[in-house]
């Protein structure tokens, strides 16, 4: 696991990697194109383009040393199986964003991945633990298959960016939308059945790069503020020139703040 510069968590923690989707504006592809490959380590199971380790593999760096390969496949989907101990072994309770460089819940992903994630949540329940998806249909059919925990520390979010978008809501799960970037009017309406929503901007430098807008940001933060629902605003809208530092909110679930 990782600290992370995500302003909404508190860790990162990647046991899958990769992702299908093909945003134009996915942050993470980047990151993996800049920090991807291997050199050598251990073998890699593959079938279909998905890839199993069991134990990490190796990349040399530019100073000539040896280190784990974080992403040895770049973007491809990956299996990191040896990581999947690692909540159990941090004690102090974290707000963890499971899988910040994948969509655990992809259409690609092996059922079986994901359960095995699962389960290793369930056995570190000191955490909370936040999955992102832009798949919701996912949620209900594992839901329906019984392998969704309704647990109090689980929060199944849906990434939303306008209006029409999927989502997941659930009353016997934690659910939350994340609106980012926002790329259009969110008019709250079922959304705000969730019990969070996070926005922000599209950050980066893309050609075709989408300006979030104020007026969007201020009329959802409206919404959220009369039906009680706390709104997360990320910094980016402070450094993309949307809002100003004074306008800023940045509201958790009571059931997230551990100190």
């Amino acid at each position: 696991m990782n600290r992370t510069s995500i302003d909404w968590a508190d860790m990162t923690w990647n046991p899958v990697t990769g992702c299908r989707h093909g945003c134009r504006y996915c942050y993470a592809r980047e990151t993996t194109a800049r920090f991807g490959g291997h050199d050598a380590g251990a073998p890699a199971f593959t079938a279909g383009g998905l890839n199993v380790l069991d134990e990490p593999m190796q990349i040399r760096r530019n100073d000539g040393r040896m280190v784990k390969a974080p992403f040895p496949f770049f973007f491809e989907p990956t299996f990191h199986r040896y990581r999947l101990e690692e909540p159990l072994h941090a004690n102090m309770p974290r707000n963890i964003f499971v899988c910040s460089m994948s969509d655990l819940f992809g259409k690609w992903v092996p059922t079986g991945w994901i359960v095995q994630v699962l389960d290793a949540c369930m056995a570190a329940p000191q955490h909370n633990y936040l999955f992102l998806t832009k798949n919701p249909g996912r949620y209900m059919e594992l839901d329906k298959l019984a392998l969704l925990p309704r647990k109090g520390n689980f929060w199944y979010g849906s990434t939303t960016t306008k209006a029409g978008d999927p989502f997941f809501w659930s009353d016997k799960h934690n659910t939350f939308v994340s609106a980012e970037p926002l790329h259009g009017p969110l008019h709250a309406g079922g959304v705000l059945e969730t019990k969070w929503v996070i926005v922000g901007a599209e950050t980066g430098s893309r050609k075709d790069k989408q300006r979030t807008l104020r007026e969007w940001v201020l009329s959802l933060a409206d919404e959220c503020r009369v039906q009680g629902v706390p709104i997360f605003m990320k910094e980016n809208l402070v450094t993309e020139g949307v809002l100003t530092r004074g306008e800023i909110i940045q509201k958790r679930p009571a059931e997230m703040t551990f100190y």
